[in-house]
């Protein structure tokens, strides 16, 4: 029997996890380049840009550290109903995330942690956000770099996409819009509130689908206390290790998505280092449908070490994808296996639940 056919129960080929565990202690955190792009229209997007945070609660995503046990944070908070809930959560969410992290914990089992951490200050900064009397909300899509692994939270329409160091695409996030999200509809309608579209002369709909009372067209927010409690701040999460050969994250608010295809988006980022990749397409997204929304983006390259880094060709393979698995193509280049400690570019997923229920979630 012949160690590469075996497959372990998350797919990928064990030849591919003995290698990992064989190079874990050569193999060094990844070097991580960004650069962020925005237009304002209204003045309700904000970001967090963090490339080393200490993940020890009390020592805030302001204070860089260099070592092994920091972790980066990349984070874009779309407002609406005026900028209140974005600056607050702007504010408190990246610490509310650290503090949810239990204490005394090794590097992997912080990792394990971050999912249930997450879906924690979610909730934490909505409930204490409440308090306020502001009636704005926003959508958050909250990344994590810890090493190799991206660990990504998200509500509403903003979304994080991750392209390989050999093309592949995959999404990180969910679209909480009701008119994209079937299963979103359909536990709004169970739970007692009603989607519909704005009604005009003889019962015609008009524009996206909405929730009553309210009328807001996202199922999923921070903030937002006048809609309900059909609407809620729980997030999808999505957790994936890259191998060492890195890749590439674009994070946009709807202003980018409304405006551009994933595939668009990704395209025009070839060739460009992080910040011109984020001002392009930023600048793709506003000629194409003109500033009609805040406009946001934020592109972040995991890569490896630079003595372990040779030139990585990059063509699209099969397109996006939604789920992750090896394919017998994925096998190490000659150039690779000289250099004694490079994977084959399997994207693995260790971790993803999308339920609004917060008693299965914690």
């Amino acid at each position: 029997m012949e160690v590469h056919n075996e497959v372990d129960g998350s797919g990928v080929p064990l030849a591919v996890l003995l290698k990992r565990e064989l190079c874990n202690q050569k193999v060094e955190k990844p070097d991580i380049l960004f650069g962020e792009a925005s237009k304002s229209k209204k003045g309700e997007d904000f970001t967090l840009l963090v490339a080393n945070c200490h993940r020890t609660p009390g020592e805030g995503p302001g204070d860089n550290a260099g070592g092994g046990d920091t972790i980066s944070m990349f984070v874009i908070v779309d407002g609406h109903n005026g900028p209140a809930a974005a600056v607050y959560t702007r504010e408190n969410l990246p610490n509310n995330v650290l503090a949810a992290i239990p204490p005394n914990l090794t590097s992997e089992e912080c990792t394990a942690a971050l999912p249930r951490a997450l879906v924690a200050s979610f909730v934490k900064t909505d409930k204490d956000f409440q308090t306020k009397a502001a009636r704005s909300g926003i959508t958050v899509t909250f990344v994590i770099i810890d090493g190799w692994v991206v660990t990504v939270a998200s509500v509403g329409d903003s979304r994080c996409i991750l392209e390989s160091a050999e093309g592949s695409v995959y999404f990180l996030s969910a679209d909480h819009r009701l008119d994209a999200n079937e299963e979103e509809v359909e536990r709004v309608t169970a739970s007692g509130g009603e989607v519909g579209r704005i009604n005009v002369a003889r019962g015609v709909g008009i524009g996206p689908l909405r929730c009553w009372p309210g009328g807001l067209c996202l199922s999923r927010s921070i903030g937002d206390t006048d809609v309900g409690e059909y609407i809620v701040p729980v997030p999808h999460v999505k957790q994936v290790q890259l191998s060492n050969a890195g890749g590439r994250l674009v994070i946009a608010s709807d202003g980018v998505w409304d405006a551009l295809r994933f595939q668009e988006a990704l395209n025009y980022t070839r060739g460009l280092p992080a910040e011109a990749a984020a001002n392009r397409v930023v600048k793709e997204a506003v000629s194409s449908k003109g500033l009609r929304d805040d406009t946001t983006c934020i592109v972040v390259d995991i890569l490896p070490p630079e003595k372990l880094s040779p030139p990585l060709k990059r063509h699209v393979k099969g397109g996006i994808k939604a789920l992750f698995r090896w394919r017998p193509s994925d096998e190490l280049s000659e150039e690779q296996t000289d250099n004694g400690c490079f994977e084959p570019d399997v994207v693995e997923e260790l971790y993803e639940e999308g339920s609004a229920m917060l008693a299965q979630r914690l």
